[in-house]
């Protein structure tokens, strides 16, 4: 780990995490990358991401991932003594970052209420499924399942073989939901420091996956309205059994068609694929002039091309099949040589496995490298912002199961005795490591 020259942002920032699986713990671990001091509070059991790709040693990279920087500690919350040191904690910390079930935090006495009578100043990041009212509230709930009842699963339109739904390839509800706890985290601390008062944060998941669909989910009442209840007639007429999943799609696909996409697209090369991005008229100009393509629609108002005229589809359809059989004539390497000569944005598809050894990769240090006490060094991504006066830098590596409880009693006072009591009573779990 390399040493700040300046403390971060969140400097001095205590921060009290009981959080399990990912949205949580990376809300976490970004305040981490920002300087506060995370504790992260792991029954005996320990997260169950762990056992995500396991490495064995209750590691896992799924856990390895996301809980970089902390300090980890071992309790056993169903008994007076580790309440009371929950407690304690509390006391004495800026930040509270949970993920349970509302039942289980008022069980083990570390709900908002409990919590803030200690501490007035506390700030209580509350992070649920689908929020606390509703008639899904009382659910528990994944990335997987906020995709489904948000619709975000639907919109990339991917299927199982079998046809079925099938989840986006990243956990985009928890990943976006850990931003929005860190962000919601930081403007509490400002308003505090103007205040003095704490408050409770309240995160779901399933309104960030509802967030990041932007203008899929918007609906303008002039535009909109018939071609929205039509479709979505025709779906539940479909979904007795005379449409498959597919089908259903192409409808949704209807209210709001798009034909002859060239300007914003991936494309097969030669020897690869190369993605193009051209979302102004200028820019759609440079592709056409690179390519040699024309398309009668550029300089036309949207309003002025009938999409569904069969004539109009075909043309479009032909301007397609003339664009891929373009790219495949040569290579991904001319094709980025063209392309940047024309102010075209372009790039190659790579994969992520490729990208520890990328050039663009290396030159902006978007990887960090970290000495995880039991696997060695670990590289991995960044903090995704830098501040020029408060630089952000990761922390160190995830701890171990309990890896930091002693450290942490002690600094509440906790003399061996003590400490040594409340293991042998099964407080504090099996020995660390």
């Amino acid at each position: 780990m390399t040493t700040q020259p300046h403390p971060g942002p969140l400097a001095g920032v205590k921060v009290l995490e009981f959080s399990e699986i990912i949205a949580a713990p990376f809300g976490g671990m970004l305040l981490s990358d920002m300087g506060a001091d995370v504790i992260k509070v792991e029954s005996p059991a320990g997260d169950p991401w762990r056992a995500f790709q396991p490495l064995g040693m209750r590691e896992g990279r799924g856990y390895i991932s996301l809980n970089r920087g902390k300090r980890g500690v071992m309790l056993d919350l169903n008994t007076p003594e580790g309440r009371e040191i929950i407690h304690q904690l509390a006391e004495r910390t800026d930040v509270v970052i949970i993920n349970y079930r509302p039942d289980v935090a008022v069980k083990l006495g570390i709900d908002y209420a409990t919590l803030s009578a200690k501490n007035p100043r506390l700030i209580y990041c509350d992070n649920t499924a689908f929020g606390r009212r509703g008639p899904h509230a009382h659910r528990p709930g994944y990335d997987i399942i906020a995709q489904a009842l948000s619709g975000l699963m639907t919109v990339e339109g991917r299927r199982e073989e079998s046809g079925v739904p099938m989840m986006n390839g990243l956990p985009s509800a928890d990943i976006s939901t850990g931003l929005a706890i860190a962000w919601g985290i930081s403007a509490a601390l400002y308003s505090r420091e103007r205040t003095g008062r704490g408050q409770c944060i309240s995160t779901t998941l399933m309104g960030s996956a509802l967030t990041i669909q932007g203008t899929r989910l918007m609906s303008i009442e002039a535009v909109d309205t018939d071609g929205r209840e039509t479709a979505l007639a025709k779906i539940n007429e479909m979904r007795g059994g005379s449409g498959t999943y597919k089908e259903q799609l192409e409808v949704i696909a209807g209210v709001r068609p798009t034909i002859g996409n060239i300007y914003y697209r991936c494309f097969q090369t030669a020897d690869g694929f190369i993605a193009v991005g051209c979302l102004s008229a200028p820019l759609r100009r440079k592709l056409l002039n690179a390519t040699g393509l024309l398309d009668f629609r550029l300089g036309k108002r949207p309003e002025d091309v009938d999409v569904t005229d069969p004539e109009t589809i075909e043309i479009c359809k032909k301007l397609v099949a003339d664009g891929e059989a373009l790219f495949a004539s040569k290579s991904s390497e001319e094709w980025m040589r063209i392309l940047d000569e024309h102010g075209v944005p372009a790039g190659p598809v790579r994969y992520t496995e490729e990208l520890l050894d990328d050039e663009q990769v290396l030159e902006n240090n978007f990887l960090t490298s970290v000495d995880h006490p039991m696997l060695g060094p670990v590289r991995m991504a960044a903090p995704m912002i830098q501040m020029t006066d408060t630089p952000l830098e990761a922390q160190g590596a995830s701890p171990t199961l309990g890896q930091h409880t002693e450290d942490v009693l002690r600094e509440l006072g906790y003399d061996d005795a003590h400490i040594a009591s409340l293991r042998e009573a099964g407080v504090l779990g099996r020995e660390p490591g």
